[in-house]
């Protein structure tokens, strides 16, 4: 249910902001989306897991912080970043 080690290093490549960047919140919020949509697939098979749906919620708050922190910081970052994940907001 987790992502790849090369699909981890292929997300970082694409949205880090410089070189070696692991840390940024749009390197951050572009692995949890990964990690959110491989969950939602999860969840079209498996509808009573709900442990891990659980984690899935934890998943979905700790973006919209990370969304809300980038949003205040640099709105044309956040706009950018949410354009190229393809989120609605």
């Amino acid at each position: 249910m987790s992502i790849t080690p090369e699909r981890k290093a292929e997300l970082i490549k694409e949205f880090a902001t410089k070189p070696g960047d692991t840390g940024s919140p749009e390197v951050q919020v572009a692995i949890l989306t990964s990690r959110i949509s491989t969950l939602t697939e999860h969840f079209k098979t498996n509808k009573k897991d709900n442990h891990s749906r659980r984690g899935l919620l934890k998943m979905v708050a700790l973006r919209r912080k990370l969304l809300d922190y980038t949003r205040g910081k640099d709105e044309a970052r956040y706009q950018d970043l949410i354009k190229r994940l393809g989120i609605r907001r």
